[in-house]
């Protein structure tokens, strides 16, 4: 098993990202929470990491903390959910907003996450209070976020997110305006300046 990966930052492109390790490079899929912690191409980086085997592919995740990887891991126990829909799930919902529906029963809001249907979300409301326990008081309680712009980002993200934008969108919504100084407030409003709210 793959536990991190450090090196350097060789290209990112959702849900892609390479990381050169001494001169190999390690193809890695993450997700949006993920995307918006990682520094500029070329920039060192470290990533948790959990390897799936498949007979046809080995395929890398990586996380951006133990937090994101553990809730990762968990749903990957529940029955129906594989990695796409784990890797979607915590792409459109933070780690803190998952456990918040799991503990509201919210599965509407479950069922917003592209990938997630009524089905799934009713499961993840079944089999998730107990495995949210044993990841420990940091999902239940809410993890803290990364400090600095990407803090920013990842808040606006979460924010457009539950707005009802899908989180492709989001992303693009976001794009322009990257690293750029202001709170969390001012870079939703420029997101969201020229842009019609979903029905």
């Amino acid at each position: 098993m793959i536990g991190f990966v450090r090196g350097k930052l060789a290209s990112k492109s959702p849900p892609h990202l390479t990381v050169d390790v001494g001169g190999v490079g390690y193809d890695i899929e993450a997700p949006m929470s993920t995307f918006y912690t990682l520094p500029a191409t070329g920039s060192d980086v470290r990533l948790l990491t959990h390897l799936v085997v498949r007979e046809d592919a080995h395929i890398l995740y990586g996380f951006g903390t133990q937090e994101e990887r553990a809730l990762f891991r968990n749903l990957l126990k529940v029955s129906g959910v594989g990695p796409k829909i784990a890797l979607a799930i915590l792409s459109g919902v933070s780690v803190e907003g998952f456990a918040a529906c799991v503990k509201l029963k919210d599965a509407a809001a479950l069922t917003k996450i592209p990938g997630v249907g009524r089905k799934t979300a009713e499961r993840l409301l079944v089999e998730m209070p107990d495995r949210l326990d044993a990841v420990g008081a940091a999902i239940a309680a809410g993890a803290p976020l990364p400090n600095g712009e990407n803090r920013t980002e990842g808040e606006a993200w979460s924010a457009l997110v539950a707005l009802g934008y899908k989180p492709a969108e989001v992303t693009q919504m976001l794009k322009p305006f990257a690293g750029q100084a202001g709170s969390t407030e001012d870079l939703i409003r420029r997101a969201l300046q020229g842009t019609v709210r979903p029905q």
